[in-house]
């Protein structure tokens, strides 16, 4: 098992905790939320009475006040047994926006039902012509009066079915790029004109309620603003964005590690050919192979949440660990699913909801594509 050179015994007294939560809570209802599509909102609640969903929020506003690493520890908690369906990163990533960026108002308005489990989260950035490019977001929100008129809408959207505040990145000023972005928080209860369209069927993440959005003449007041200014949402996004990256990278760590756990068992019980499929060379080299790159995966990405503690998390470096995060989980996975052989390919192995969960990993968060370009910038300098 990964030895995290962080980890102190408050951290490890936090992930038994997360453990058995999970092992309670979760695993008995895997199967049923996989075919509901989404995870229910007493499962919300139950692990906000735990402290996972408040952990890092201040404990003025409800929560346990303790750093990331304690989020962290509940993502490789997660990520470990082989789900990523639960929307507590994007709940999590919401939470933050509010801690930095949020009035005292604000705070103190949104946070201890964030922190509870009483509501839940959502973050509207993507719309169905835009994909990567922030800067160029068509939903509008329009001074009328002391609200804002917001009209548009917003696909892929995690927790999108069943959010009760939502982080929704809008154009206040359609004539500029970055400097026109704001986040507006919606609350969506009784929200005349909101609507929640379709729930979207995908490949993997079954358990993720994923949904299209829909924003008609919705009116919401201007204090829902989130900070003071208009115009800093881009800014405010930039800033997030390296933790929820970092936020990615754990996941695949974690996913990582459970698929060589689950192939472990495996290989070391089938047998072919009159020996155990542990015994054969090259599945000892491809779990020797997942075995080091989970090593040197581990010591990067604790290294950035170091540099993200200190503040000097650079961008590319949050991009690197991100896009090298991914491709690394998605080629452990496959080559773990492979052997399996044709158990691997039956939806009862966990193996394969680990691979079909996997590959969203290298879209989602910015493409790795895009992870690239941004790191290439910081090369291309004189």
């Amino acid at each position: 098992m990964t030895h995290h050179l962080w980890m102190e015994e408050e951290h490890h007294a936090f992930g038994d905790s997360v453990r058995r939560f999970l092992e309670d809570e979760f695993q008995p209802n895997r199967d049923q939320w996989k075919k509901d599509g989404l995870v229910p909102k007493d499962f919300w609640k139950k692990a906000g009475e735990i402290g996972i969903l408040g952990a890092t929020i201040p404990e003025e506003h409800g929560g346990l006040g303790l750093s990331r690493h304690f989020d962290a520890v509940s993502f490789l908690e997660q990520a470990k047994i082989g789900d990523s369906g639960w929307g507590f990163s994007v709940h999590n990533i919401a939470t933050h926006y509010i801690t930095a960026f949020g009035t005292e108002q604000q705070k103190a308005k949104w946070l201890p039902d964030l922190a509870s489990g009483k509501k839940v989260a959502a973050i509207a950035m993507t719309e169905p012509g835009t994909g990567s490019d922030l800067q160029a977001v068509k939903t509008s929100a329009v001074k009328d009066g002391n609200n804002y008129l917001i009209n548009g809408s917003k696909t892929f959207i995690t927790n999108g079915g069943s959010a009760d505040l939502i982080v929704l990145v809008a154009k206040t000023d359609p004539s500029s790029r970055s400097k026109g972005v704001s986040l507006i928080m919606i609350e969506t209860e009784g929200l005349e004109g909101f609507a929640v369209g379709r729930r979207l069927d995908k490949m993997g993440m079954k358990r993720n309620d994923t949904a299209e959005l829909s924003f008609q003449d919705v009116r919401v007041p201007q204090t829902n603003l989130l900070g003071l200014e208009e115009g800093q949402g881009f800014y405010q996004l930039m800033r997030q964005l390296p933790w929820e990256r970092l936020i990615l990278a754990y996941s695949a760590l974690g996913a990582a590690q459970c698929a060589l756990n689950t192939t472990l068992d495996y290989v070391r019980e089938r047998k072919a050919f009159g020996q155990r499929i542990m015994d054969f060379q090259n599945t000892r080299f491809k779990l020797a192979e997942a075995a080091t790159k989970i090593e040197i995966l581990a010591a990067f990405v604790d290294q950035c949440l170091a540099e993200l503690d200190q503040g000097k998390l650079t961008a590319e470096k949050a991009a690197m660990a991100k896009w090298w995060s991914t491709d690394v989980q998605c080629e452990i996975v496959d080559n773990c699913l492979q052997l399996h052989g044709g158990y691997g390919y039956m939806n009862e192995y966990l193996i394969s909801e680990l691979y079909t969960d996997a590959r969203v990993q290298k879209i989602y968060g910015g493409t790795n594509e895009i992870m690239k370009e941004l790191i290439a910038r910081s090369l291309d300098v004189d």
